[in-house]
């Protein structure tokens, strides 16, 4: 086809949305024209939404589920869109962590949002806008990021959710005394919950450590993989299954030589009252 440009779903969530949409219209054989037509639009909106010159609303994205039968995924794709202030990637991989089966996460140095009180993530990310690495708005929408992270967590039936704390995530310290306690003390608390794994990976596990950087893994519905790992500045969502399997064996590895639950949460306790 003349003029045809070649996407790529790894440029951004914009991206992978508009290379998404060209793979339904393309497997029914429709023209933008004619998709536009369906949805309510011109080909010309279609053409920039499948180039990623302009994102999709929540509305166009529901009406191209309804138009192609995808329930609404792509509605749940687009929404992914939103948030600025976050690395390439995440935006949808937390799309598919509220509808997982069962979530895996590997943290280094900071408490994970899933698991962060209020405060906490509020002192996290108004130390990011004091450093000017983001601006208030973005910080806003970190914090009301992880709201909605929790509450989808607290869905019905709920997820099996394991994590592997590096011992650095509870060594940091993040705002004051007080903040750290409460922080220490939701810990322990979800340890007690019925769906929950905790485990702290010790320094003393040296080169025995199978991962070393952030790492977050998904198991869906469907038994189908998805991860997520970043850098200081970059992160990659994995969708492939097969790719992710590795990740997955070395989660397991990392699980294996972490302290058990018990002995994490013994650990964590000591530290809340302030002793080594």
């Amino acid at each position: 086809m003349l003029n045809r440009k070649d996407l790529d779903p790894d440029k951004s969530p914009a991206a992978a949305f508009g290379q998404h949409l060209r793979m339904l219209r393309d497997g029914r054989g429709w023209t933008q024209d004619e998709l536009g037509e369906r949805i309510g639009c011109s080909g010309t909106h279609i053409s920039a939404v499948e180039t990623g010159r302009r994102p999709p609303t929540r509305r166009f994205a529901a009406s191209a589920d309804r138009v192609f039968g995808t329930g609404d995924k792509l509605e749940r794709q687009s929404q992914a869109l939103k948030y600025t202030a976050l690395l390439e990637g995440f935006p949808e991989y937390v799309t598919h962590e509220a509808r997982a089966a069962e979530i895996r996460l590997y943290e280094v140095g900071v408490i994970p949002g899933v698991l962060q009180t209020p405060e906490y993530a509020s002192v996290l990310n108004t130390r990011a806008v004091e450093r000017g690495a983001i601006a208030a708005e973005q910080a806003e929408e970190r914090v009301s990021l992880v709201e909605e992270r929790q509450v989808a967590l607290a869905r019905t039936p709920p997820p099996l959710v394991f994590v592997v704390l590096d011992e650095s995530c509870l060594r940091r310290p993040v705002g004051s005394s007080a903040v750290m306690k409460d922080q220490l003390a939701k810990l322990v608390e979800f340890a007690a919950l019925p769906n929950t794994t905790l485990q702290v990976a010790p320094f003393v596990i040296g080169d025995r450590r199978p991962l070393s950087l952030p790492l977050y893994v998904l198991t869906m519905p469907n038994r189908s993989l998805v991860s997520y790992a970043e850098s200081a500045q970059r992160g990659r969502l994995e969708r492939e299954s097969a790719s992710v399997v590795p990740l997955l064996t070395a989660y397991h590895q990392l699980q294996a030589e972490a302290l058990s639950q018990a002995e994490s949460v013994a650990m964590i306790k000591q530290l809340r009252k302030g002793t080594p």
